[in-house]
């Protein structure tokens, strides 16, 4: 069974993190509630339908085609992360597909419920233009980070990332609570699957993570930042 995140415990860099107390409520009353099950399908490239996801609690991957037919996985969204509101805003098709990776709660927000909030809520929308342009940064990073970076560093660079956004302390470590294969861990780097599994090993017997089932915990996060560049 999922576990409902507080209020006080939305990721800092999610939309309902960035959210006052008045907004956030405001928006968690809307729409329904929605429940999936893991390898569910919430949204599926191509589809015309128009709603938003609000996630409420667990992860999901959001995946596209590439040219060749393969699947490329984009990025990892979370507990308090909107996803769908490009279709809802624009009225293209779906530009990717968003997957559960567990027990997962949302709220369904249709169309013309989030535009009328959009509207009448000049928060929320300038949090979500907000949202908007950090994923567009993030993007322009991985675009970056294969030009100027060896896989060992990109790797790292990622692992710290979804530590910040998505991870939750405990004692000194870090636990990432998103399962990535090793598989979705070299699309999302652009290397090889077995240099991931090379670089994952080197990892771990640097003392910097360790792995176990569908976990990553970082035992040092700043010395995996240095390993990043990302100083500490």
């Amino acid at each position: 069974m999922a576990v409902l995140i507080r209020s006080e415990e939305w990721p800092e860099r999610s939309l309902l993190g960035v959210l006052s107390p008045p907004a956030r409520e405001e928006l968690l009353g809307l729409g329904t509630e929605v429940r999936f099950q893991a390898g569910d399908v919430l949204l599926r490239e191509g589809w015309h339908d128009r709603h938003a996801l609000l996630l409420l609690c667990g992860f999901v991957k959001v995946t596209a085609t590439v040219e060749n037919g393969e699947t490329s996985l984009l990025a990892v969204r979370a507990a308090g992360d909107i996803v769908g509101e490009m279709a809802t805003m624009d009225g293209a098709p779906r530009s990717a597909t968003v997957i559960a990776c567990g027990p997962l709660t949302a709220r369904k927000l249709p169309a013309d419920v989030l535009r009328e909030l959009v509207r009448s809520s000049p928060e929320i929308s300038m949090a979500l233009m907000g949202i908007t342009a950090n994923r567009l940064r993030w993007a322009n990073r991985r675009r970056l980070d294969f030009r100027g970076y060896p896989a060992k560093v990109r790797l790292a660079r990622l692992l710290v990332e979804l530590a910040e956004c998505y991870g939750s302390s405990r004692a000194e470590q870090v636990v990432i609570g998103c399962s990535l294969t090793q598989p979705e861990l070299a699309t999302m780097v652009g290397a090889a699957e077995t240099t991931i599994h090379k670089v994952l090993s080197e990892l771990r017997g640097e003392r910097l993570l360790k792995t176990g089932y569908r976990t990553t915990t970082i035992l040092d996060l700043d010395g995996l930042k240095r390993l990043a560049d990302l100083g500490p």
